[in-house]
């Protein structure tokens, strides 16, 4: 077996353990092949890091990489073409900043998905959803109240499709299964960015939702659902939901039914900072901006009482237009209640178990996909080293970036 790549002098962390190992990695036919001391170096180029440290290609589970603006409703009038350029060049700033994997959890498809992993463009591997479920006037309905007309033609290139009932939702879940989605999203409360919504809503009706969930487990699948509120998250949690997204304002009982239900909450706290700052030069609508307090300050007190109650927690960022540029300062927020390790297993070995991918990803063990970024300082000292240029991002055993 002839080697690609060969990583000399490294520190190499374990998330799973938070323990560093000296010595080299070499990577092969894009897996990791031997970790340790000393493997053969014929024929391979090599770097030495004289020290620097190694951990795996980080993993964002809460992505829209065709969300090119915070305008969501303005989406569906994109060219599919225009939309397919704007998503490339997202994803190859995703690379850049670490990221080697993403779930997207609304509005990409097998046709992004199929063109990163031909290498038509750089980017990170693309787990999707296709389009998220929505009920009418619910948080993927961006319709205006004056607006009666939806054009769902798949054509269109918005975030969700909009579906009522038992028999039309099982039929738009078995569609986006049968297009080839890795998960299915449904959008079970109100949010900021729909128009005609109250955040502390609940979307969908019991049958409808555990009609969702049941296509889904038939298809060796699973359901992340959009909810903010305790009512919005504990009913989801009840009725088979496997990761609940954002999750701002959930409660002691959310905590019970996450350990009890062994499901994952993913907080997006950086999309609320971002927003508040910026997001109406990115096209964030002035009534959507009006809400996003109301979720922005309960989401470092939600994600503190989630760690401490023992939640497996992944890492989330749900960025939008120009904002996607903060997709590490993440890491940050998450700090001022969490330890460095835990906030990096949430974008590694957590997150891979989340996408049903452990061992494959998010671990620097043999056999992995030989996804990596090599990094200046000590992330276990300050996850903050997350937010600077990497020295090195390799994907698939290729140095991409750096």
């Amino acid at each position: 077996m002839t080697s690609s790549l060969l990583l000399r002098n490294a520190r190499l962390l374990d998330p799973a353990t938070g323990e560093y190992t000296e010595g080299d990695l070499r990577c092969a036919d894009g897996r990791i092949a031997e970790a340790g001391p000393g493997p053969a170096a014929a024929d391979v180029r090599t770097l030495d890091l004289r020290g620097a440290v190694v951990l795996p290609g980080l993993i964002d589970a809460h992505v829209h990489v065709t969300a090119s603006t915070a305008d969501l409703g303005s989406l569906p009038a994109q060219s599919p073409a225009y939309a397919a350029a704007q998503a490339a060049r997202i994803m190859s700033g995703m690379l850049d900043r670490g990221f080697t994997t993403v779930r997207d959890v609304a509005g990409a498809d097998y046709g992004l998905a199929d063109a990163q992993a031909e290498g038509l463009f750089r980017g990170p591997r693309l787990l999707f959803c296709g389009k998220a479920l929505s009920q009418t006037g619910g948080h993927g309905d961006s319709r205006t109240r004056g607006t009666r007309v939806r054009d769902d033609h798949p054509c269109c290139a918005g975030l969700s499709r909009i579906a009522d009932g038992v028999d039309a939702v099982r039929a738009a879940a078995r569609d986006e299964l049968r297009k080839g989605a890795h998960h299915l999203k449904v959008m079970a409360s109100g949010g900021v960015a729909s128009p005609t919504d109250r955040i502390d809503s609940t979307q969908y009706s019991a049958d409808e939702l555990r009609a969702i969930v049941e296509e889904a487990e038939a298809a060796n699948r699973y359901v992340a659902a959009h909810a903010y509120t305790a009512r919005a998250v504990n009913r989801a949690l009840e009725l088979g939901v496997r990761s609940i997204e954002h999750g701002n304002l959930l409660d002691d009982r959310s905590v019970e039914l996450f350990l009890a239900r062994d499901a994952y909450l993913v907080p997006t706290l950086v999309t609320y900072w971002a927003l508040k700052e910026e997001g109406r030069e990115h096209g964030l609508p002035e009534s959507s901006w009006r809400k996003v307090d109301a979720v922005l300050d309960a989401g470092l007190a939600a994600l503190e009482r989630a760690s401490r109650g023992g939640v497996k927690l992944v890492y989330g960022t749900d960025l939008l237009g120009g904002m996607h540029r903060h997709q590490n300062h993440e890491f940050r927020l998450r700090a001022e209640v969490q330890s460095p390790l835990e906030v990096i297993r949430a974008a590694t070995s957590t997150a891979a178990d989340l996408l049903n991918l452990t061992g494959e990803i998010g671990t620097l063990a043999v056999g992995a996909h030989a996804d990596l970024v090599v990094v200046d300082g000590d992330p276990l000292a300050d996850v903050g080293v997350l937010t600077r240029p990497f020295r090195h991002v390799v994907q698939g055993g290729e140095v991409v970036s750096g």
